[in-house]
């Protein structure tokens, strides 16, 4: 059988629109995630040497909305994931619902054949556009993961992970 017939546009698999439907379905649990921390454990609690799920949080929304960005205009930038929160949970919510509007706002403006164009994001990481997409999503998935350890091991039921 030959591996040509798996080669094939995005679209017969399934469509852009469903993608970042998918794609915001995360974004929305992900968030559901971070309101169930309590505001002090969400900056400070961390356990075997990981970092705080704000602290993760910052990284997704250092490379969300930004790497978007980056693919629909083609204007390099540095990841930066030094974003000051504040210490301030509600400003954290805030950033990641602007981030999820500039992810509707860029990823509307790809077209179906840029999808399988190589490109660099962060001047540094190389792939396919659909593989950066999917890099952002499995990143997020990871982190979250993360998160449902600490709030387990904090005594609190995390959203369940298909209700997105």
């Amino acid at each position: 059988m030959s591996t040509k017939q798996f080669d094939r546009p995005l679209n017969h698999v399934i469509t852009s629109s469903e993608l970042l439907a998918h794609w915001q379905g995360h974004r929305s649990l992900t968030r559901r995630v971070i309101q169930a921390f309590p505001e002090k454990e969400f900056f400070n609690y961390s356990m075997g040497g990981m970092r705080s799920f704000a602290e993760m949080t910052l990284e997704l929304l250092a490379i969300a909305g930004p790497g978007l960005k980056e693919i629909v205009t083609g204007e390099t930038q540095a990841l930066n994931e030094h974003i000051d929160p504040k210490n301030q949970k509600e400003l954290v919510l805030n950033l990641w619902d602007q981030a999820t509007e500039e992810i509707n706002t860029y990823y509307n403006q790809i077209t179906q054949d840029r999808f399988h164009e190589t490109i660099k994001t962060f001047g540094q990481y190389e792939g396919t556009v659909i593989s950066s997409i999917f890099y952002f999503i499995d990143n997020e998935i990871h982190h979250r993961g993360q998160g449902y350890v600490y709030l387990r091991n904090l005594g609190i039921e995390p959203p369940f992970f298909w209700e997105r």
